[in-house]
């Protein structure tokens, strides 16, 4: 059966510091309910609008990131609905029915092996305000306050063609969209809210069923699979599906009917009459391009070819910006590439929290351990002061403590005992103890295998393998 997925994603401009047309402050979290509005922001008679420039230059980023085309001249209008998280009962936003009127249009985005996404557009917008409920939910709700700090934060819509067919691919792409915008710093995902995500799905042709209230990525690909097998259900039923916006319940995992879905003259758009057209030009786009910072794709491209990282562990760094900075700020420290990264993906994401793996963000919150202390380790590792599974013991104390590797090393005597006296009269013990093993090891060579495993414990890890086992063969040899 033939699905079409698209999607809307909305991701606040955090970096532009104060709202889109007022300089109330973006950074509305914590604050009390509706005390960080003003006139203008609210649509008090009277109050006029004041472009944002910090907030139009980010856009236009994100749409050159996005691979959009970036028009000479953009409008805003206003977007006529009532909903109570709306001030001013209007959304001011951009439209493209008159002419190309949105920051970024027509764009295209390649995401995993060789897969890609047309972006129909991206519009600059205000955020609306917030709707609270007694006790957190809608349904048992028995009323509703609105908190209006929200209202007018600068937001980006980014609008894609329903090219996805598989969920899974959509949260590739959007975990893709967030590494994005993390690296031109134009927004702080780690913000609660600061990136949504709404989607639509139809099936077998029929009609879009949008789903709104989806709270993580994670979140978003369940409600596709579950709203894409309710449609299935009801198409091999004969049972029409209706155009309408449905909200995901996360606690019961399903979607549920909201409104019906409203179509595009319905919200009556019209120019906005306080804000003219704004004259981008050439120009701004040519020093945009010059500022723009280093993104994903080449992030990635430089790890592969100059530092000789995997494709595979360049892509888990770059996916997440504050890990692939925290890799930069290592190899400052200790110039080994490899085996830096090596430790970070491999090891160091094993203490890493599930739930931020899925969400890809905050990884490291929580975790004692710094860009220092992983160049710590691999240099231990790289100079044999340390073996790799000493160092794997270590690491787990770290993270908990804060305390640098080289100095747990010293304080627990971890370090590598390569001496060939010591390890000497470890092997004696092992031969002593393991005279069976031993007639096993001298008729079968990979037996010598098991009496290194007992030096290891004989010795807590510390013996250095390969010049135990050499020693172990030569004892062999010789009784």
């Amino acid at each position: 059966m033939e699905y079409k997925i698209g999607l809307e994603i909305h991701c606040q401009l955090t970096g532009a510091r104060s709202k889109l047309f007022c300089p109330c402050s973006c950074d509305y979290r914590g604050k009390e309910p509706n005390a960080n509005i003003c006139p203008t922001c609210t649509g008090l008679p009277g109050t006029l609008p004041l472009l944002n420039k910090k907030a139009v230059e980010f856009a236009g980023m994100i749409s050159l990131a996005l691979g959009c085309k970036v028009p000479e001249e953009i409008m805003f209008y206003r977007k006529n609905y009532f909903y109570p998280d709306l001030p001013k009962n209007f959304q001011l936003t951009q439209y493209n029915a008159y002419g190309i009127t949105s920051i970024g249009v027509d764009g295209k985005l390649e995401y995993g092996n060789g897969k890609s996404v047309r972006m129909r557009r991206v519009q600059l917008e205000e955020d609306p305000g917030r709707l609270v409920y007694e006790g957190g939910s809608m349904e048992k709700s028995t009323y509703t306050l609105v908190d209006y700090n929200r209202a007018g934060v600068p937001l980006v819509e980014i609008v894609t063609e329903p090219d996805f067919v598989d969920p899974k691919d959509v949260r590739e792409f959007l975990n893709k969209v967030t590494s994005i915008v993390e690296h031109l710093g134009v927004c702080d995902t780690r913000l609660e809210g600061s990136v949504r995500c709404d989607t639509n799905v139809s099936v077998a042709g029929g009609h879009r069923v949008e789903i709104k209230n989806v709270g993580s990525f994670s979140e978003v690909e369940k409600a596709l699979r579950y709203e894409m097998a309710r449609q299935k259900t009801m198409v091999s039923r004969d049972i029409e599906v209706k155009a309408e916006t449905r909200h995901w319940d996360d606690a019961r995992k399903v979607t549920k009917e909201s409104r019906s879905k409203e179509e595009e003259q319905d919200y009556r758009y019209f120019p906005e009459p306080d804000i003219p057209s704004i004259e981008l030009g050439a120009g701004f786009i040519s020093s945009l391009e010059q500022s723009m910072p280093e993104l994903p794709d080449a992030r990635k491209a430089r790890f592969v070819s100059s530092l000789g990282l995997t494709p595979h562990v360049a892509q888990v760094l770059i996916d997440n910006k504050e890990l692939a900075d925290f890799f930069e700020s290592a190899i400052k420290i200790y110039n080994s590439p490899k085996e830096v990264a090596n430790w970070i993906v491999t090891d160091l994401m094993g203490f890493v929290d599930e739930k931020a793996k899925e969400e890809q963000h905050a990884m490291l919150a929580g975790l004692k351990v710094g860009p220092e202390h992983i160049a710590d380790l691999a240099k231990l590792v790289e100079q044999n002061t340390i073996n790799r599974a000493t160092a794997k013991q270590i690491l787990g104390q770290v993270v908990k403590t804060g305390e640098m590797p080289s100095q747990v090393a010293k304080k627990t005597q971890a370090s590598k005992i390569d001496d060939a006296g010591a390890l000497a009269q470890a092997i004696d013990a092992v031969f002593a103890a393991e005279t069976a093993a031993v007639a096993d090891a001298k008729k079968n060579p990979a037996a010598a295998n098991f009496l290194l495993g007992k030096v290891m414990q004989h010795t807590r890890g510390r013996a250095d393998p390969k010049t135990a086992l050499e020693l172990i063969n030569k004892k062999l040899r010789e009784s």
